[in-house]
């Protein structure tokens, strides 16, 4: 876990950038109750709720897109998986969330204001789209022929009727704040951590897309509508530079050399070609030509003819050691 919670690079100014804590509790949790208020308003719309999970379901169907039941398939096999599922669906939504903005805010402050504002913006749309597009989910849809394995298996965190649940809105199933959540909680800490291993996040929000669907919680269409809306989000906030460009420099480039190293570095390795180049200098030990000559081993005698005109006779060649020839 430290391997993947390991941080890109200590910030210089952590302390300065690190908003106050009491500030901090107090605005998450006021966006949380305006955000669990707020859903609460668009109970009492159960027939719109209905009519809209139709129509989900049709255009789901008109794009060929997998039915929810494949994945339900799945977690019906064992009686320890799904209720596994539904534990996951249940507890891992919000200590996640909790888990990624306490580390961020101690150990990078910059990533968390990042992150808690990313998050603001996207349970704000979500809320509005709660609010204007009531949904049942499918596990209330006669059409979709699913087991409410929360109900069925336990435990659930609804009650038995939609209706009577004051503790949350059953119709408020786009888009799922449960996956939009989740890939945030992954983004970032692939952006506020440089291990290797970071990319393992993202089976947070995958495991997560196989629970909400395989309990029947959400459809397809509501895990692509959060993404969606967390990509504008990120698009809007964008991430903090912690590294000012002097500091981008000194980690990238190479530190400068001093003007004297440079000097003699330029002058060792290029040799400038109006330079002269060095004399030749005899070795000590060499040998003249008359040297060379008499130590030949192979002597040949050459006998000129006085008569002038006529031409050179060479006789045979000798062989006459050094030896001899001394």
């Amino acid at each position: 876990m430290n391997s993947l919670t390991e941080p890109a690079e200590p910030e210089p100014d952590a302390i300065a950038a690190r908003p106050p804590l009491v500030r901090e509790l107090l605005l998450v949790v006021g966006l949380f109750l305006v955000y669990k208020f707020g859903r609460q308003l668009a109970n009492g719309h159960t027939a719109e709720a209905f009519h809209n999970a139709d129509n989900v379901w049709s255009f789901e169907r008109a794009a060929h897109l997998p039915g929810e039941g494949s994945v339900q398939s799945l977690l019906l096999h064992s009686d320890a998986l799904v209720h596994g599922a539904n534990i996951y669906y249940a507890s891992v939504h919000f200590p996640a969330t909790l888990a990624l903005l306490v580390f961020l805010y101690l150990r990078r402050p910059r990533h968390y204001l990042w992150t808690r504002r990313v998050l603001a913006v996207l349970t704000a749309a979500a809320l509005a789209l709660h609010l204007a597009y009531p949904l049942a989910p499918p596990r209330m849809l006669k059409a979709a022929h699913l087991v409410d394995t929360a109900q069925v298996y336990g435990p659930s965190v609804y009650a038995a009727k939609p209706d009577t649940d004051t503790m949350a809105n059953q119709f408020a199933a786009m888009p799922s704040l449960h996956f939009g959540w989740a890939l945030m909680v992954a983004i970032g800490l692939i952006a506020a951590t440089r291990s290797r291993w970071r990319w393992l996040w993202l089976l947070h929000p995958l495991l997560t897309l196989l629970v909400i669907v395989g309990t029947a919680n959400h459809y397809w269409l509501d895990t692509i509508v959060a993404t969606a809306l967390l990509g504008v989000a990120l698009a809007v906030i964008r991430l903090p530079r912690t590294v000012s460009g002097r500091g981008i420099g000194r980690h990238l480039l190479p530190a400068p050399a001093r003007p004297a190293a440079v000097a003699e570095t330029r002058a060792a390795a290029v040799t400038a070609p109006w330079s002269p180049r060095p004399a030749f200098r005899t070795p000590p030990d060499a040998l003249s030509a008359s040297d060379v000559l008499a130590r030949m081993p192979i002597r040949i005698p050459v006998q000129v003819s006085p008569t002038p005109g006529s031409t050179s006779v060479a006789t045979a060649p000798q062989l006459v050691t050094s030896g001899a020839h001394r």
